[in-house]
């Protein structure tokens, strides 16, 4: 009963049974008109001369004494009810699901009718046969039920598994997983285990396990498919689609022999209703998606539920058997080759880059690899970018410390009807899958492996017209630009990245006059941008308090563009004649400043990464080996300037936090909510004074994230005198770096004056 076979019931089921085998029909029949349809199958079929017994009725045990010549053939046998078909597609319609009329499981007393009237909608399906002698050597590896109901499990899951060959991969949702997990001898050591652990009785750690089991199992329901496909695609009616598929007729053939574990970007509650149907279009069946709890509320939680989506807790402290049922979950999908989904940052950003990875669940998935016998799993990074964004504005009050709103039914209501009108497209590409067994055959440690899925999310993220456009007058000059100023400012950016390479979405081109022009028009129809027509012509700037919205489309591209940044900040102290050895100075200054970086963006490892502001440096400013002259030459006839760009409001928010921090008295402790809202206090002032370039740096997240880095050297548990000095020496540094982005700043005034 392992692998599957089918028949559809229109006078043959198309399988010829072997002559001279002893064999038993389980028929898995819930009316008289199943069990009709089912006997006039086997008189047609060549099975007449079977024995059948009916599921659930006691009727197999004397047909399982086994060995020798009663060594019968089990072969499961059910009828499917398949959905109208309607334009070619069987799925139910939006009345069956506002009604809750499941034409994929039409109530018994409508059976005799269909069967009558609609007789294509009635299917026999036959399960792979098993024989007794096997299924006895199988269950011997089971443990706490009988026989019996071990063989009828599997032959419903062998008819299952036949029955999507009818319906189509798009319903492949295990059915009895909970039984199938509960009644394995894992289940039963994991339960042995974790009560030697905890000094508890297996019977209070077996319940505990099969509520753990409860709340995070997904279940199966055609009609709740079908529903959430009708929901997304009412939800998404604001986009336009747009898919790289180079790389989808591998996956999928990947996909025949392996798992495959899908990782997309965070922007949005869109992700997921987005990439379901791309999927599914392109023939693969629907992942197991991995989400927080906090979504699981109705109507969303139930239907989500019945469509293979696995609500789990924010939080596992404490919880040993939960995260134990998680792991024996994670290992069930992967033998089984289902294929899963999460996002490795957590929750969607709030900056409009990637989050830093949770290694929780990756790190959960890696130890149920090792335990599951499976010889590789395929991690998929995937890139999810949109041209806008209905819920940015809500983000970016968050980052001014707006409390966020719970989700909920009036929240689901808010954002379908905030979708109500176009905002462009969204744009799905698929990076290189990264083997699993591989990495961890290299000593990959789950942290590395992390940041090379969110490396290879970025590295095939596009850029968007309103990401370079946002890019551009996000330099902190604090004036208003003409469109022509605008292009002037947009060509050398995409020079560069045709030089490199770099992804980017239909459109957006050298030459194309129109890039700049609807660009500007979306953001200011989003209200991000301010047009002034009054004057002899329009000019555009960020308008007032919606910095961190620009910044959040900026922010989507920012990593292409990194490396160019660092390069030049690092290339400064030589062209102001503060470098003696010219090499060292560059590869020195370029890792202080990663290091600086690393809690927002995922580098390269450190040789490549090295070599990679090397070879920037060179394009930069040729010759800057040989002394200050050459270097300030090749800052001076850069074709654009980008440090100020991409790292200013980073560094200018880690600033904030690191001189907050020396301002304290290094005894008294540093509690991270009222701290944040003193720096969102001070950054305010500063940019109501001047004082930043940057007034996108005024960010919670940005804060949030220099108070990580902080710990990360340990300068925010209290201490003594010495702790103060630390902290006085860090403030000092993010100072310097500002002053550098400030003194790149200087060297850009001349940037728009080119043509476009």
């Amino acid at each position: 009963m392992e692998k599957a076979a089918s028949a559809s019931e229109q006078g043959s089921s198309g399988v010829v049974p072997e002559a001279g085998v002893s064999r038993v029909l389980l028929l898995f029949a819930a009316t008289p008109t199943e069990d009709s349809v089912l006997r006039g199958w086997i008189e047609r079929s060549g099975y007449s001369g079977a024995t059948v017994v009916h599921a659930g009725r006691g009727e197999l045990g004397g047909s399982l004494a086994g060995g020798g010549a009663r060594d019968p053939e089990i072969v499961p046998v059910r009828v499917a009810w398949l959905a109208p078909e309607r334009g070619g597609v069987r799925r139910a319609r939006v009345r069956d699901v506002l009604t809750l009329s499941d034409p994929w499981s039409p109530r018994s007393a409508a059976h005799a009718r269909i069967a009558g009237r609609e007789p294509d909608r009635c299917r026999v399906v036959v399960g792979e046969a098993a024989r007794v002698s096997d299924l006895h050597r199988r269950f011997a590896t089971g443990g706490g039920e009988r026989f019996e109901t071990f063989v009828e499990r599997q032959g419903l899951l062998a008819v299952e598994r036949a029955e999507r060959k009818i319906i189509g991969g798009r319903y492949k949702v295990p059915r009895l997983l909970r039984e199938d997990i509960a009644a394995s001898a894992r289940f039963q050591a994991m339960v042995a285990g974790q009560a030697a652990e905890q000094g508890r009785t297996v019977e209070d750690v077996a319940a505990d396990a099969a509520a753990a089991l409860d709340e995070m199992v997904a279940g199966q329901s055609r009609l709740a498919i079908d529903a959430w496909d009708h929901f997304g695609r009412w939800v998404g009616r604001a986009y336009t689609v747009n898919v790289d598929t180079s790389r989808l007729a591998e996956l999928r053939r990947l996909g025949e022999r392996k798992t495959l574990v899908f990782l997309p970007s965070h922007r949005s509650y869109m992700d997921t209703l987005v990439l379901r149907p791309v999927l599914h279009r392109h023939g693969f069946p629907p992942n197991h998606v991995l989400g927080g709890i906090n979504l699981d509320f109705w109507p969303i939680g139930p239907v989500a539920r019945r469509n293979g989506y696995i609500f789990i807790r924010r939080s596992m402290k404490d919880a040993p058997v939960y995260k134990a049922m998680l792991r024996e979950y994670l290992g069930y999908l992967l033998r089984k080759r289902f294929n899963i989904e999460w996002y490795i940052e957590g929750g969607r950003t709030r900056t409009g880059k990637l989050r830093s990875p949770r290694y929780g669940i990756l790190a959960f998935l890696v130890d149920a690899f090792g335990e599951s016998g499976v010889d590789d799993v395929l991690l998929v990074p995937v890139s999810v970018a949109y041209d806008q964004l209905h819920e940015v504005g809500a983000m970016a009050a968050e980052q001014h410390g707006a409390r966020k709103q719970a989700e909920g039914l009036r929240w689901v209501l808010d954002y379908t009807r905030a979708q109500g009108r176009p905002f462009g497209a969204v744009h799905v590409t698929f990076a290189e899958p990264l083997s699993l067994a591989e990495a961890l055959a290299n000593d990959d440690g789950v942290p590395k492996i992390a940041f090379e899925v969110l490396n290879r999310i970025n590295g095939v993220t596009p850029i968007t017209a309103s990401a370079v456009v946002a890019l551009a007058l996000l330099g902190g000059h604090n004036r208003a630009i003409t469109l022509e100023e605008g292009r002037a400012l947009v060509r050398p950016l995409l020079e560069y990245a045709d030089a490199r390479g770099l992804p980017r979405v239909a459109g957006v081109e050298i030459g194309r006059s129109d890039v700049v022009q609807r660009a500007l028009a979306l953001l200011v129809r989003e209200g991000v941008v301010t047009e002034f027509a009054d004057g002899t012509e329009p000019v555009y700037e960020i308008a007032p308090g919606r910095h961190v919205e620009a910044a959040f489309y900026r922010n989507n591209v920012v990593h292409h563009f990194l490396t160019r940044a660092i390069a030049e900040l690092a290339l400064l102290p030589m062209a102001e004649g503060k470098a003696a050895d010219a090499a060292d100075e560059l590869s020195r200054e370029a890792l202080r400043l990663r290091d600086l970086l690393k809690v927002e963006f995922p580098f390269a490892r450190t040789r490549t990464f090295a070599d990679e502001v090397g070879a920037e440096a060179s394009i930069l400013a040729p010759g800057w080996e040989q002394g200050p002259a050459e270097v300030r030459a090749g800052l001076d006839a850069a074709p654009f300037l980008i440090a100020h760009r991409v790292v200013g409001s980073f560094l200018e928010a880690y600033q904030i936090v690191a001189d907050r921090l020396a301002a304290r008295d290094p005894r008294e402790p540093v509690e991270q909510e009222a701290f944040l809202r003193e720096c969102l206090g001070v950054g305010g002032q500063f940019v109501m004074q001047g004082r930043l370039k940057t007034p996108e740096s005024v960010s919670r997240e940005l804060f949030a994230c220099g108070l990580r880095l902080a710990a990360n050297r340990n300068l925010v548990d209290g201490g003594d005198e010495e702790l103060r000095e630390r902290r006085t020496a860090f403030a000092a540094e993010m100072r310097e770096a500002v002053r550098r982005v400030d003194a790149i700043r200087a060297l850009s005034q001349h940037e728009t004056r080119g043509e476009a």
